[in-house]
């Protein structure tokens, strides 16, 4: 499963990128940093060093402790989606340490557990940011793969440290644990968010999870909490012992299965669909009541096809969501302290990163792989 796009660079950034800054990544801040990079579009992941710019005066500096791996990190250091600005830094489900803040800073201090996610950047004057949607955004800038607003390249949690600026560095709160907590900051708001805006929070409604990889186990979690009905709609029939016993899901939906998927029909108030493979929407369409709505969260490579005619007769919605702004963030994190909500996980060491992208590409993972760069990354 798929959590939302890296940014886009234009040609124009690339171009101003390159211009502003002719010096190498190693010297173009005053601070040396170091993290694993992709360099083409193998993917493969090595040491790398590069510089972090100095503290500024809203700035926190993160002593980087564990991060996610996404799968946004897979696509993007493979160059999957075209506009991958090498050589890219990953990760942006990120919890730390605050090391330094800078004299406007007021909500952190130095020694506080602190999370950074998707985004490290937008205009913080628009619309969007003045509703707290951030992530909306026509300036926001991503964690890795883009460009920070003083034109220099933005890099990843796969790494140190990293500074940003205090709008978009969350607290982490007391009770969540750094390592299963950590996927949170992507998978969690990603389905936390559509949850919310599309009403997906009447307790006793029947959710729907398309997916169970990364987002759709954490989604299970939550619709829980939210006192949903969940049910899990997977091509692996394998997955429906832990999807009922683990996870807590009240029933298995097989999606292979004629018999199965037609005794569901009409039966779901809300979908959330996760599935980042090209798949039909009509089974699961089928599978709403009228006036349900599907929410589509992963990103497939090639279009998917819209059947037009299950949403008039049925006043269906299909709808997307991308991650959530820092205040939605915030609460979601908020919200999975109170429920005791985590990701499932394995921990990895930094140089058994290449493996675990090969093993994440083939959905081998149950759910997220979370790197102790703590105790793992070290300069050769």
């Amino acid at each position: 499963n798929i959590s939302p796009i890296s940014h886009s660079l234009t040609h124009s950034d690339k171009h101003k990128h390159r211009n502003k800054m002719a010096k190498s990544p190693e010297t173009e801040h005053p601070n040396k940093a170091f993290g694993w990079a992709a360099r083409d579009k193998s993917g493969l992941l090595s040491p790398f060093h590069f510089s972090r710019r100095d503290n500024g005066e809203n700035d926190v500096t993160v002593k980087i402790l564990y991060c996610g791996v996404c799968h946004t990190d897979l696509h993007t250091i493979k160059n999957d989606w075209g506009f991958t600005y090498y050589p890219v830094v990953p990760g942006h489900e990120i919890v730390g340490i605050a090391t330094k803040v800078g004299k406007n800073v007021t909500t952190f201090k130095e020694g506080d557990r602190v999370g950074v996610g998707v985004i490290t950047g937008s205009c913080q004057s628009c619309e969007s940011c003045d509703q707290d949607l951030e992530n909306y955004c026509p300036q926001m800038a991503f964690t890795y793969n883009a460009i920070g607003s003083d034109g220099t390249k933005n890099y990843g949690g796969y790494s140190e440290t990293i500074v940003v600026d205090q709008r978009f560095v969350l607290r982490f709160p007391e009770g969540l644990p750094s390592d299963s907590g950590a996927p949170l900051l992507c998978a969690g708001i990603t389905v936390y968010s559509p949850m919310k805006y599309y009403g997906m929070t009447e307790p006793g409604k029947h959710l729907g999870v398309a997916g169970l990889g990364g987002l759709g186990h954490v989604a299970v979690k939550i619709g829980k909490a939210f006192g949903l009905k969940v049910t899990v709609i997977s091509s692996s029939p394998s997955k429906e012992d832990e999807a009922i016993n683990r996870l807590g899901a009240d029933s298995f939906l097989v999606s292979s299965d004629p018999r199965n998927m037609k005794a569901a029909i009409g039966t779901m108030d809300y979908i959330i669909d996760t599935v980042s493979a090209v798949h039909a929407l009509f089974p699961l369409l089928s599978l709403l009541k009228v006036n349900g709505k599907l929410v589509t969260l992963g990103l497939p490579e090639k279009p998917l096809e819209l059947p037009i005619f299950p949403l008039v007769l049925g006043r269906k919605m299909v709808g997307g969501s991308d991650v959530g702004g820092m205040k939605e963030t915030q609460e979601m994190l908020d919200f999975c302290a109170k429920h005791n909500i985590t990701a499932d996980i394995e921990l990895i060491k930094m140089d058994e990163i290449n493996s675990a992208m090969e093993r994440l590409a083939k959905s081998d993972v149950r759910y997220r792989f979370v790197i102790d760069v703590a105790n793992s990354l070290s300069p050769p």
